[in-house]
C-alpha cells in the first residue's frame, strides 16, 4: 500500500509544478494569482487572532518568578542573532560586491511602496495602540502583540489565587480552535502555493531575476552561511543532534520559503516547534508570536546587503562609522515590520532615506522583492524558533526524545 504524500511533499511538488507552468503558458495564466491571494487571505484572516491569543496565554499561565527571567532571555536571544545577521549582510556585501556594474537606469522605474514614518519618534509611538479593536481590524501585529503583553501581565498578577482561570481556560479553548482552523486551511497549501508560483514566474519570468543574480546570490550565499553557523550553535548549545534539529525543521523552511511571510508560517512553526523540536507548549507560545514581530534576522541581513549595494550602485565608500549606522539602522527598522510578503520594501523605506541615499532607488530591489523574500523569511522564523529551543533547554523543557524519531505531524 503506497504511502500517502506528505503535506510537505505536496507543497514542494506544487511550488515545481506552478514554477514550470507559468514559465511555459506565459501572461495568460497570470489570473491564477486569485487562488493563491485567496489562500493566503485566508490563512492572514486567523493570524492576529492566534497572535493575540498566544500571547495572552503564555504570560497568563507563567509562574510570577518565571516571567521575567524567561522575558530577559529572549530579549537577548533576538538581539544578538539579529545583530549576527545584519553584521554577516555587510560581510558578505563587501565580499560579493553586488552593487557593482547594475544598471542604474533601473532607478527611474517607478514602484509604489507604503510610506513609513517620517521620524524615529513617530515610528516608536506607532507601537502603542489607542484602540485594540482598530488594531485588530488592521491587523497592526506590533500594536496587538502590547496589547496583549500587558493583557497577559494583568491576568497572570490578578489570577494568583485561581481566580481568573475560567478566562484563562477561555483564551486557551479560542487557542486550540483558531490553530485548529488555520490547519484546515493549510490542507489547500499546495494549491494555493501552486497558484502563486505560477503568477510571479508568468508575471516577470527570468528578466526582473536575471539582472540582479548577483544580489540574490549574496543573500544566498549569507543565509547558508548564517542558518549553518545558527543550526551548529544550536546543537552544541541544547544538546541535541545537528540531523535530527535540521530535520525538524524541514517543513518550516519550506513554508516559510515558498509563502514568504512569517505570519502564514506562524502556526506550523508554532505547531513543529511542539510536536517535532521538542519545545514546551508554554515557551512555544510566549517565544514565537513575540519573535515573529521583534526579531527579524532575515530582514536584518536583506536590509545591511542592501544598503550596501545601493552604496555601490552610487559609487559611495562607506567609513567605519557609516557601516556602523548601517548595522544600526537594519536592527531597528526590524521591530515592528509588517511580516506579509512586501514587508522588506517597507523597511528599506525606513533607512534608505535615513543614509542620504535617494528614496527612489529602492525599485531596484522591488522587481525581485518575492524572490529576496524567500531568504527572509526562512531566516526569521529559524531565528524565532532556534531561539525557542535554546530556551525551552534552559529552563529544562526541552524533549530531547523527541529527536531519536522525528515523526511527520498527525492530524
Amino acid at each position: 500500500m503506497l504511502r500517502r504524500i506528505s503535506l510537505t511533499s505536496q507543497i514542494s511538488i506544487g511550488m515545481l509544478v506552478g514554477g514550470f507552468a507559468g514559465l511555459i503558458l506565459g501572461p495568460q495564466i497570470a489570473g491564477i494569482q486569485l487562488i493563491g491571494n485567496i489562500f493566503l487571505r485566508l490563512i492572514q484572516m486567523a493570524v492576529v487572532l492566534l497572535i493575540f491569543g498566544a500571547v495572552i496565554e503564555a504570560i497568563g499561565g507563567l509562574a510570577a518568578n518565571q516571567l521575567g527571567r524567561l522575558g530577559g532571555k529572549t530579549a537577548g536571544w533576538f538581539l544578538i542573532t539579529t545583530l549576527a545577521a545584519a553584521v554577516l549582510g555587510l560581510l558578505i556585501g563587501y565580499l560579493v560586491n553586488p552593487g557593482i556594474g547594475m544598471n542604474l537606469s533601473r532607478v527611474s522605474h517607478a514602484t509604489e511602496i507604503a510610506k513609513a514614518p517620517s521620524n524615529i519618534d513617530q515610528t516608536i509611538l506607532n507601537f502603542f495602540p489607542s484602540n485594540i479593536f482598530d488594531s485588530l481590524a488592521k491587523g497592526n501585529v506590533i500594536q496587538v502583540i502590547i496589547f496583549a503583553i500587558l493583557f497577559g501581565i494583568v491576568l497572570n498578577q490578578a489570577n494568583k489565587a485561581g481566580t481568573f482561570n475560567q478566562v484563562l481556560s477561555l483564551i486557551k479553548q479560542l487557542n486550540q480552535l483558531t490553530v485548529k482552523l488555520v490547519m484546515l486551511v493549510m490542507r489547500t497549501a499546495p494549491i494555493g502555493i501552486a497558484s502563486l508560483m505560477a503568477w510571479v514566474t508568468a508575471d516577470s519570468g527570468l528578466k526582473v531575476v536575471l539582472p540582479l543574480l548577483k544580489f540574490l546570490m549574496a543573500f544566498g550565499l549569507g543565509s547558508v552561511v548564517f542558518l549553518t553557523c545558527l543550526f551548529t550553535l544550536i546543537s552544541w548549545y541544547a544538546k541535541i543532534p545537528l540531523g535530527g534539529l535540521i530535520k525538524g525543521f524541514s517543513r518550516i523552511i519550506l513554508i516559510a520559503f515558498t509563502t514568504t511571510s512569517s505570519a502564514i508560517a506562524l502556526p506550523v512553526e508554532m505547531t513543529d516547534a511542539e510536536s517535532r523540536l521538542g519545545v514546551s507548549k508554554s515557551i512555544s507560545q510566549l517565544v514565537l508570536p513575540l519573535g515573529m514581530a521583534l526579531n527579524s534576522n532575515g530582514l536584518a541581513m536583506y536590509l545591511s546587503l542592501a544598503c550596501l549595494t545601493l552604496t555601490q550602485l552610487y559609487g559611495i565608500s562607506l567609513s567605519f562609522v557609516a557601516m556602523l549606522k548601517i548595522i544600526l539602522l537594519s536592527v531597528i527598522a526590524c521591530l515592528g515590520t509588517v511580516v506579509v510578503p512586501g514587508g522588506g520594501l517597507v523597511a528599506l523605506t525606513i533607512v534608505v532615506p535615513t543614509l542620504g541615499l535617494p528614496t527612489e532607488s529602492i525599485a531596484i530591489l522591488a522587481g525581485i522583492d518575492w524572490f529576496s523574500g524567500m531568504f527572509r523569511t526562512v531566516l526569521n522564523v529559524v531565528g524565532d524558533t532556534t531561539t525557542a529551543i535554546a530556551i525551552a533547554a534552559d529552563e529544562k523543557e526541552l524533549n530531547h526524545d523527541i529527536y531519536e524519531q522525528v515523526r511527520p505531524v498527525t492530524k
